[in-house]
């Protein structure tokens, strides 16, 4: 087993063993760039580390040895002694870019022989005991884990007494003084003197870097990008340059093009006589790269030349860290780097114009939930500290006045102000508020709740599940855990990105339309083979939907388009009635509502298809919860308040989400599905007489056996028949249902006889899957994760063994029994890019998401196909 691995030996595609940096480094020496030598320990290195409660085995240590001696050899140096001594940087390297995640040390090798023979070669004692006294530090911090302010305090100390303001300010005494100090504060802390061993310096670096691979900050960026933890670090090992050793010396960082607007133009900033840690410290000011043309204009110019030759190379934005020594430039590393979203946008556009990368190589270059950030308001700058975080229900900012009912946002918006609905979990009555509300923010609930879902569906920055508030609905008051007090129109900034709650008013920065996107997705289209639909239920949301490239309606919840003001009375009255006669009469006063609402998202999206869905949730989430509303409610029906709270009380039930919902409401209130199928049928022939035509889709929700689905079908059927010869026309339509139970999954062939399409309902199949509640799940949930119970959340992202195969089962078997059959995914995981990829994979026809993920969707489709095509290669 080779661990070690000299820059001549490695290339560009040996990241998982070399890590990102080391691979890169390699790649640049190989194409003969002025890069200082060096060797790469490899990630296996690091797992063996680990594997070895933390040792580094001999044959390992003894690679290491060997390296440096062929470096001494190639460099004409010696490590840590001699006239011409050799110093090194050490530096972490990801197989997974994770800028400043992991531990660097600089100046490595250095002791008191080390440094009297460099000032002799020298003759710049400033520049060797400012080395020196930077390498105490690092060790001191990184690999002993002292405190870096105690260092930091003693240099402040120094430059008070010269009156000085920067480090370079001082003279060469004081920093040998200080570096005096720096090792008898090691030797109080360590209880033992700094080692002067430059290989014990070695090997204790190169195991601090390893560990730093767990440290806190590490460990967290991974969680929140997804990166494994098992891969580890490897660790390049490299000649030190001096940035720091005249005034014709100094260090950079710099991007080909600019990392914020995408513009093609060097982008980056430099300090002289400095090494690289002061430009990203902030101890001076750097200089624009721009001002190096004028101070060192052939540096300058040799840069550019190289900057280019990289990124046409890489073919991707490249991030570069150089140093120039006594006026020779060297490259310290290169690698892809990140970007702003519409940065990101722009230079894929850009490159594939230039010829530089293919269509499907642009395609590639962005994460699909970037498309978040471009398409929702973001906050232009933030500049304090948030009062509270939640879950990150729906993306995007919203700034405006706490309101903590529906009917309060209503006014309020009415009024002119910008209402944030504050509750503590949102219901379908909030509906309507919700859609008035510039911003919710839920102190239950998780990122699958009602909440999470409507208002992704309406395009509204949402935070769910923020249980460091608390609110008193009554007294309409919101408490923060340092005791203050918000009150009823006082302003909170929401960040829907982060989950992030902010007190105040923070600035919106403006969104502008985006043609580089338009042209993308139409890319991004021709390049997918699953077709993305939308989950719309009014007429706002089916133009947003079509605007945002839909290629129909996957999912309508026609129960959303009760809880209207001037339907909603009707239908509570219908729940309560006692007699069927009484529920029909209630129900057609609904019906030219429905109608309506039908034939405009018909009218929208033709020639399109529509897949309307039955009415599902049970029906006690339709009645009122305030005092006033039932006594208007008693007095309609003429019956007393008491005996509409026994009505009310005997709808409700212990499991709701299991209960008396879905088809089952279609079997014992058939005229519930009857009104809603004249409403279809109707809205169809309104629509032939303008000379358009669609086919609507009609969904059965939860069903659960064959029997159950056709009962439901004949009597749609029976009522569609009649219209059709009432009428004398014809109207083209399917029956099919919504698949989100798993005794559906297993009996798919079954239902697959008389079904003509199927989407699943990942929402509610997971639910079942699991036995978890998607709103209370949060609770729990975040700790499975942590403890790497679960690997993901199964309510963001399809479990592919459990739902996963419960959902291949359903299609093969459907497939076999019809093979024609079409079949699709209308839960929140269609917006999801690992989930859809999945159902790509899998052979479904269409995913359905809410509007604003339809970007994302149709990248990620494309994407699963790029990804399917590679691998076939």
């Amino acid at each position: 087993m080779k661990y070690v691995y000299s820059f001549v030996e490695g290339n560009k595609d040996m990241k998982e063993i070399l890590g990102g940096k080391g691979a890169n480094l390699a790649e640049m020496t190989n194409l003969g760039l002025p890069v200082p030598q060096g060797f790469t320990i490899t990630t296996i290195a690091c797992q063996n580390y680990y594997e070895s409660a933390g040792r580094i085995k001999a044959d390992i240590v003894n690679e290491i040895i060997l390296n440096i001696k062929k470096l001494e050899t190639n460099t004409g140096k010696t490590f840590g002694q001699g006239k011409n001594p050799l110093l090194l940087s050490i530096r972490s390297g990801s197989p997974i870019s994770m800028p400043g995640m992991m531990d660097t040390i600089l100046n490595l090798g250095m002791n008191e022989e080390v440094a009297n023979s460099l000032i002799d070669l020298t003759q710049n004692p400033k520049f060797v005991y400012d080395s020196y006294r930077r390498f105490i530090m690092m060790f001191s911090e990184v690999v002993k884990g002292f405190p870096r302010d105690i260092f930091e305090s003693r240099l402040e100390e120094y430059k008070v007494a010269r009156n000085v303001q920067k480090d370079i300010d001082l003279s060469a005494e004081d920093l040998q003084s200080l570096t005096k100090d720096y090792l008898k504060i090691y030797e109080a802390l360590n209880k033992k003197p700094f080692p002067t061993d430059p290989t014990r310096q070695l090997l204790e670096a190169v195991s601090a870097v390893f560990r730093s691979w767990n440290n806190e900050r590490a460990i967290y960026y991974r969680k929140i990008n997804n990166i494994p933890n098992n891969l580890g670090t490897a660790v390049n090992v490299q000649e030190m340059v001096y940035g720091n050793i005249g005034t014709n010396s100094g260090s950079g960082v710099a991007f080909t093009r600019n990392p914020s607007t995408g513009e093609n133009e060097l982008y980056g900033e430099y300090l002289m006589n400095a090494q690289g840690e002061d430009v990203v410290a902030g101890i001076r000011t750097p200089s624009p790269i721009q001002n190096l043309q004028i101070q060192m204009p052939n540096v300058y110019q040799e840069f550019q030349i190289y900057a280019k030759r990289l990124e046409m190379h890489y073919k991707e934005m490249q991030d570069m860290e150089f140093t120039i020594e006594n006026g020779k430039l060297y490259l310290l590393q290169t690698r892809n780097g990140k970007r702003a979203p519409k940065a990101a946008l722009k230079i894929a556009v850009d490159m594939k114009e230039e010829g530089l990368i293919s269509e499907t190589e642009a395609l590639m270059k962005l994460n699909p939930l970037d498309l978040e950030h471009i398409l929702h308001p973001n906050f232009a700058s933030i500049d304090k500290l948030p009062i509270a975080k939640g879950l990150a229900a729906s993306p995007g900012a919203a700034v405006g006045n706490i309101f903590f009912s529906a009917k309060d946002v209503i006014l309020a918006q009415n009024s002119g102000l910008s209402p944030i609905l504050v509750r503590m979990e949102t219901s379908p009555e909030d509906i309507e508020g919700m859609n008035h509300a510039r911003g919710i923010l839920t102190i239950r609930g998780g990122v699958t709740s009602h909440a999470a879902v409507v208002a992704r569906g309406m395009g509204i920055c949402c935070i769910c599940g923020c249980e460091e508030i608390e609110i008193n609905i009554d007294k309409k008051e919101l408490y923060l855990k340092n005791g203050t007090i918000l009150r009823e129109g006082d302003l909170l900034s929401l960040d829907g990105n982060t989950g992030n709650v902010y007190l105040g008013e923070l600035p919106l920065a403006e969104n502008k339309e985006n043609l580089e996107l338009e042209k993308f997705l139409t890319w991004a289209d021709s390049n997918a083979s699953i077709k993305v639909h939308a989950n719309a239920d009014t007429e706002k949301d089916c133009i947003m939907a079509k605007k945002l490239g839909a290629k129909g309606i996957g999912l309508c919840r026609t129960e959303h388009m009760f809880f209207e003001t001037n339907r909603i009375f009707s239908f509570r009255k219908m729940i309560l009635a006692k007699t069927m006669p009484e529920r029909v009469k209630y129900l057609n006063e609904l019906l030219p509502f429905q109608r309506e609402d039908f034939y405009k998202l018909f009218k929208i999206m033709t020639p399109n298809s529509v897949v309307i869905r039955y009415l599902d949730p049970p029906l006690h989430e339709f009645l009122p919860k305030n005092e006033e509303e039932k006594n208007t409610l008693a007095q309609a029906l003429n019956i007393s308040k008491q005996e509409l709270e026994i009505r009310i009380d005997s709808l409700k039930e212990f499991n709701p989400m299991m209960g008396h919902r879905g088809c089952r409401l279609a079997v014992t209130y058939p005229e519930i599905a009857i009104m809603q199928t004249k409403a279809i049928m109707e809205a169809v022939i309104l629509l032939n007489q303008e000379n358009k035509t669609i086919s609507p889709e009609i969904m059965i929700p939860l069903t659960s056996d064959q029997k159950e689905f056709d009962y439901v079908k004949k009597m749609i059927e029976d009522t569609a028949n009649k219209i059709m010869t009432d009428h004398h026309v014809k109207i083209d339509y399917k029956i099919g249902t919504m698949i989100e139970l798993p005794r559906a999954c297993i009996l798919a062939d079954q239902i697959a006889t008389t079904a003509e399409f199927f989407s699943f309902g990942t929402n509610d199949l997971t639910q079942l899957t699991y036995g978890f509640s998607r709103d209370d799940s949060p609770k729990f949930l975040k700790e499975y994760q942590n403890r790497e119970i679960l690997e993901i959340d199964p309510f963001k992202t399809i479990d592919q063994k459990g739902v996963g195969s419960l959902m291949k089962v359903a299609v093969e078997i459907a497939r076999q029994e019809r093979p024609n059959i079409s079949l699709g995914i209308c839960g929140e995981h269609a917006g999801d890019p690992e989930s859809i990829a999945f159902c790509d994979e899998i052979g479904l026809d269409y995913v359905s998401c809410s509007p604003y993920r339809i970007p994302i969707a149709r990248l990620a489709a494309a994407q699963s196909k790029i990804k399917q095509s590679q691998k076939k290669i």
